[in-house]
């Protein structure tokens, strides 16, 4: 059988019409990880995050370089952590919750982005949800001014 130059053009096109959708189908939102290439705690909340569905990155950084860059991108110094990522124009500072990152792109609100400070045990990649430490993810305003966004218990 021989296809002609037409029918060709015709699957080349709904290949490439479909080429997006495969990627979306395979991830959900496309978050970019700066981190230490040794920090295990951030590999594993990087881990939870592509468990949670998000099509993760990473980019080593390391020392000044990383903190540098968090304060360039309006992350306050009492807000950091261990690893930064960027989503949708946003910044995700240290162990923040896959669901918040979620709220966060649903609700869209005027702001930095997200923040844990330190790192919480119990948060995700900071050892086991039911022995967790309480903590609060932080929304970080333009302004630079932070308020709660979500508070987890102690377990």
């Amino acid at each position: 059988m021989t296809m002609t130059r037409r029918a060709m053009m015709a699957v080349t096109a709904g290949f490439a019409a479909s080429a997006p959708l495969a990627g979306a189908a395979q991830g959900g939102p496309a978050i970019h990880v700066l981190k230490d290439p040794n920090c295990g705690c951030c590999t594993s909340w990087i881990e939870i995050l592509r468990e949670d569905g998000f099509s993760v990155t990473t980019e080593r950084s390391l020392g000044t370089l990383l903190m540098q860059h968090k304060l360039e991108n309006g992350i306050p110094q009492n807000m950091t952590s261990c690893h930064t990522g960027e989503i949708e124009g946003y910044m995700i500072e240290g162990h923040v919750p896959a669901a918040d990152i979620r709220r966060l792109l649903s609700e869209r609100p005027d702001a930095v982005g997200l923040a844990v400070p330190g790192m919480p045990y119990g948060s995700p990649g900071m050892g086991p949800e039911a022995e967790r430490e309480a903590y609060y993810v932080f929304l970080i305003r333009k302004d630079g001014r932070t308020e709660v966004f979500t508070s987890y218990a102690a377990a």
